[in-house]
């Protein structure tokens, strides 16, 4: 894998793409290096079924594809090898009236595998057969692994063992942890296929919104998850421990389908104790130089786990000047930062942080965000200028060492939900660092706050943590909730304000 990726899109295969993806092509079947596709072939699956034809590129290189034919299930269903589903390559099999996506090809650049990237490419295709209210998708698998068991086993043990996960397969495990089935064992299907000794597995999906009266799907995001860390202070021996520990949340809530995860302000202050015989302000500094490195980590992260980090926040130093600032790391490989415009007084004496100038929104893909820092959520201002862009979802990475400062934090971040008629989400650390100065005891309870409307709680608290204990909150907010609250909501707070006595606009 690159050392570092700066974007990753995934579209249409165009016919102009054809030279890179022949090189990724050879690349991710070494073992059968002259059955790439000719450019006339790639001309002609566009011709009959463009939005059929899935790339993924990273930063302008095509590393990866899915290829695929529209068929009925009946012949999906009958045909047993490769060269008939596909028409001996001339794609004479493809049916605009199918109700089957047909898989004819899949594979991922070797360099960057591990990314996760071919299950966003199984993704896009399970959209794509909603979209076009189709049964299912259905494809024959190799079993490239197969070779090695062939004088030990049939290929229906080999089958059961990969199933139970006695045996790996890179290719049907692979399948069935997308939620693909088994329909039976094909025999001498893909011609050379020496890994599998031909032998093929015929898998389905189906999608469960097919309707026998066509129609297409709304696919517009309504629900967005939010997985919020509670970050336990802990020693740690190096930033390697660190990364182990950020992984181990990010895997989890993104295993429950998250589309953001947030982690604390200040979450990676155990990697002071190094620097404890420091003063905090030469400490501070010390600490800032793991900055780059934890941006780089969780811009992977985000690509490998599909999904959208909200890093909490961590000591950068310019111009000389320290500040306190986090990483929005998209999973589509970008990034942006966000910086703390309020200092508390604790931070400027101790640690001589100065404070962000930068007041803004970010655009993802799940619609328009916020993120404040801690303190900066008890200032009203910035975020009544983020609702006034479009914001849905504010996220509030804060530390807190009493339950004095959560509980302005909290209430605070209430109002803010209230007053912008948005979702607000905090996270924070919680237990004691010792051998840290100025990090000795943390305060907090995660939790997601609504407007006060009978569409949503009437306390307007969506879902809260257990304080000041580890652990994580996965919450779903409803988008369209706001946008029915803003115009038929019992008050409506944003429309109802009085320009005439007052307004409110940035300065810079």
């Amino acid at each position: 894998m690159p050392a570092t990726i700066k974007s990753i899109e995934l579209r249409n295969l165009q016919i102009e793409d054809y030279k890179e993806l022949k090189k990724s092509m050879i690349q991710s079947y070494p073992e059968m290096a002259e059955s790439f596709w000719k450019e006339d072939q790639i001309e002609l699956l566009l011709q009959k079924f463009p939005e059929g034809q899935l790339v993924i590129v990273v930063d302008g290189i095509v590393v990866g594809s899915a290829l695929s034919l529209l068929v009925t299930e009946d012949f999906a269903f009958k045909t047993r090898s490769y060269k008939a589903i596909t028409g001996n390559f001339s794609f004479s099999t493809h049916n605009p009236e199918g109700e089957v996506l047909y898989g004819i090809d899949v594979f991922i650049n070797p360099q960057y595998r591990g990314l996760r990237l071919g299950r966003r490419l199984y993704d896009v295709r399970k959209e794509l057969c909603e979209q076009l209210n189709l049964k299912s998708i259905i494809f024959a698998g190799r079993i490239p692994n197969y070779g090695k068991f062939k004088d030990e086993i049939t290929p229906k043990i080999y089958i059961e063992k990969v199933k139970k996960k006695e045996i790996y397969d890179p290719v049907l495990s692979f399948q069935l942890s997308n939620d693909f089935h088994e329909l039976r064992v094909l025999k001498n299907y893909l011609e050379g296929d020496t890994e599998s000794l031909e032998y093929a597995v015929l898998l389905e999906w189906n999608n469960i919104y097919y309707d026998d009266s066509p129609k297409l799907i709304n696919t517009t995001k309504s629900v967005v998850r939010l997985g919020l860390i509670q970050w336990q202070m802990r020693s740690l021996s190096d930033l390697d421990a660190l990364f182990d520990q950020a992984e181990f949340f990010i895997d989890t809530v993104s295993g429950y389908g998250s589309d953001f995860a947030l982690f604390p302000e200040f979450f990676t202050a155990p990697l002071m104790a190094d620097f404890n015989h420091l003063s905090e302000a030469e400490a501070i500094r010390e600490l800032a130089k793991h900055t780059e490195a934890v941006k780089l980590k969780f811009q992977e992260f985000a690509i490998s786990y599909n999904i959208n980090i909200i890093t909490g926040s961590m000591p950068f130093i310019e111009n000389e000047h320290v500040y306190n600032v986090g990483f929005l790391c998209k999973r589509d490989g970008t990034n942006e930062m966000y910086r703390k415009i309020h200092i508390t007084p604790n931070e400027v004496f101790h640690w001589g942080i100065t404070g962000g100038d930068t007041i803004q929104t970010f655009d993802t893909d799940c619609g328009k965000v916020g993120i404040v820092i801690c303190y900066d959520v008890e200032f009203p201002e910035l975020s009544r200028l983020m609702a006034d862009q479009g914001m849905n979802i504010l996220f509030v990475p804060f530390l807190t060492d009493t339950q004095n400062g959560y509980t302005r934090v909290k209430h605070c971040a209430q109002a803010r939900a209230i007053e912008n008629e948005c979702y607000v989400a905090i996270a924070g650390c919680v237990g004691n660092l010792p051998k840290v100065n100025n990090m000795d005891i943390q305060y907090a309870q995660a939790a997601v706050y609504t407007p006060s409307d009978f569409a949503f709680p009437s306390n307007g608290i969506k879902a809260e943590a257990t304080p000041n204990t580890e652990m994580t909150l996965i919450v779903d907010v409803d988008i369209n909730l706001l946008k029915e609250l803003h115009e038929h909501g019992s008050v409506n707070t944003m429309k109802d304000r009085r320009h005439d006595l007052y307004s409110l606009k940035k300065i810079k």
